[in-house]
């Protein structure tokens, strides 16, 4: 029988700089659509929707293995410290489920 396991990580950040709702959202859909790509993760903003400089954003991926799934996650937070220098990562935490 086939195993399904997901994988799922909540990403807090910092804008430093941003001054508007507007800004906030043009960065965080312009990196939200890029780890679609770059990792075929699902992502969304998930928290702090009316605070210009803070943000949270969900991740979600489907494998499996639990091994694959939390390479995916942290290969995600790695990219996000390596290239996207307009964002810092606060805090995280990942959960897979069985």
């Amino acid at each position: 029988m086939p195993v399904m396991v997901i994988g799922t990580g909540i990403i807090q950040l910092h804008l430093p700089g941003v001054r508007s709702l507007k800004e906030k959202r043009s960065i965080l859909k312009s990196l939200t659509s890029r780890l679609h790509r770059e990792f075929n993760v699902s992502c969304s903003e998930v928290n702090f929707h009316d605070v210009w400089q803070s943000a949270e954003i969900g991740i979600a991926v489907v494998s499996t293995t639990a091994v694959h799934a939390e390479n995916v996650i942290e290969n995600v937070l790695l990219w996000i410290e390596t290239n996207r220098p307009d964002v810092s990562i606060i805090d995280h935490r990942v959960e897979i489920i069985h």
